[in-house]
């Protein structure tokens, strides 16, 4: 029989420099959690979620290493390359946080009380994790965009700020439900609003760009993106200027830490938090707004 479609196998999968970094992923994410698993062990919240994020990578990796080299992701509804740059994306910051939380909570230098053998595997392990970040990362600046070239949505600053925005995002929201005290006033509450409407309205950019149904739209949707981003701005400044009155002013909180709070249970340390990443969001934010000025969609790569 003739083959009239190519080849089978799609070989540049695996060899071309965007499949070895993916190999490696797969190595490295594979690698971290054995080692865990096998010797090194973990507990509490923390280590569960480094766990996830090894095994979640891991899996989607594989996945994405198989799809491209069977050429199947041709029959998925997907947009492949906005997909795999907003996955490369998201795995690079799950997984420096995990390369950060594991040493931090499991390492130590002592034997003692865990034993050498354990201590050497979680030693082991934390270098993994890191490796495991470098190769995410190298994808991310593979495949980012280039000025001139056509190419994914995702995978331009500003598609690429989108998956950063979402998970700072997330992160002031595991601060929120920490005894943060937001229902306290009604500003904060307004605050909370704007993180939770910035967060929805950014994941459906992306889900509209990973599932290619941007053209579909009976909008312009580059203009409407542009627009949301701006009044994201817009919303994120009176966050970063309502959250810090009403958490650190003596009229309303409380500007210094207090002295009888538990370490990990104060209220005000979450507020902290909170506060520091409403900035960054907000430079995210004013980033993204510059970058899409200079940039066009594509929507079926």
């Amino acid at each position: 029989m003739e083959s009239t479609g190519g080849p089978y196998l799609n070989t540049a999968a695996v060899t071309s420099p965007v499949g070895i970094a993916r190999l490696l992923q797969m190595t490295f994410s594979c690698t971290t959690f054995s080692l865990v698993i096998h010797q090194g062990g973990f507990n509490a919240v923390y280590g569960t979620f480094c766990m996830f994020v090894w095994t979640f990578c891991f899996a989607v990796t594989v996945f994405i290493i198989a799809c491209e080299f069977t050429h199947l992701h041709s029959c998925l509804s997907l947009s492949w390359g906005n997909f795999t740059a907003a996955f490369a994306m998201l795995a690079t910051l799950m997984s420096v946080t995990a390369a950060v939380i594991y040493p931090l909570y499991f390492v130590q230098v002592g034997c003692y009380p865990i034993g050498c053998k354990v201590r050497d595997f979680r030693i082991a392990a934390s270098v993994f994790a890191g490796l495991l970040f470098f190769a995410y990362a190298a994808e991310v600046f593979l495949t980012r965009a280039k000025p001139g070239q056509v190419t994914s949505y995702m995978a331009t600053v500003s598609g690429l700020l989108k998956i950063v925005q979402a998970f700072v995002a997330c992160i002031i929201f595991g601060a929120l439900v920490n005894d943060s005290q937001y229902g306290k006033y009604v500003a904060t509450q307004w605050c909370v609003a704007v993180y939770s409407f910035c967060f929805v309205m950014t994941v459906v950019v992306v889900a509209f760009s990973v599932t290619g149904k941007t053209a579909l739209l009976w909008f312009p949707f580059e203009r409407s993106v542009a627009i949301y981003t701006f009044g994201a701005v817009l919303l994120y400044v009176s966050a970063a200027v309502i959250w810090p009155v009403f958490c650190f002013d003596s009229k309303y909180g409380s500007p210094q830490r207090p002295s009888l709070c538990a370490k990990g249970k104060c209220p005000w340390d979450s507020q902290l938090v909170i506060a520091i990443f409403t900035y960054v969001n907000l430079l995210l934010y004013i980033l993204d707004l510059a970058y899409s000025q200079r940039i066009r969609f594509v929507s079926h790569l």
